[in-house]
């Protein structure tokens, strides 16, 4: 599925269930990457599609796990936050927790780091592949409430669609 092609297949799901747009999202997905053994490449697609598929959203993508910290990796959006400690902000508590974390809104978040002061909510979700921690995705909202359950299942499939598809090795 060419990239042009897979975002028409997105609008065309607008009105589906949510369930279903993250299966359109992850077959889009499929199209961008497929022969691609590029890790970076890859990345950087995958933040495009979301940032260019999901609605209401400022800013998405990658912080990369590096000795103890994560560190700013392929995005869409303003300029970030370039390293964030283990366990500091949201990226580093879900990456720390190594849980999925939906925060409603960001001003609620004690320690929460502002990259952008737009970003209203958040959710980040730990990016696991070969029994090991690899780095997060990070997704915001200048929207109150914006990520639901739905959101966490969502983007948990597409995180685990993606990993397998990066060569973290040669990040």
């Amino acid at each position: 599925m060419s990239y042009s092609r897979g975002v028409h297949t997105e609008r065309a799901h607008r009105g589906s269930t949510q369930t279903d747009r993250y299966r359109a999202l992850i077959q889009e997905l499929d199209g961008l990457l497929e022969g691609e053994p590029d890790a970076l490449a890859n990345l950087s697609n995958a933040s495009a599609l979301l940032a260019s598929s999901l609605d209401q959203i400022n800013w998405c993508g990658f912080y990369l796990l590096r000795g103890e910290e994560l560190v700013l990796g392929p995005f869409q959006g303003k300029p970030a936050c370039v390293r964030i400690p283990m366990g500091r902000g949201v990226c580093g508590t879900a990456a720390q927790k190594q849980q999925s974390i939906i925060v409603r809104d960001v001003n609620t978040f004690p320690g929460h780091i502002a990259c952008d002061p737009a970003s209203r909510s958040e959710i980040v979700l730990p990016i696991l592949f070969g029994g090991a921690l690899r780095g997060v995705l990070d997704i915001d909202s200048p929207e109150l409430n914006r990520f639901d359950e739905g959101d966490r299942t969502g983007l948990e499939d597409v995180v685990r669609h993606l990993a397998p598809r990066v060569q973290w090795e040669m990040l």
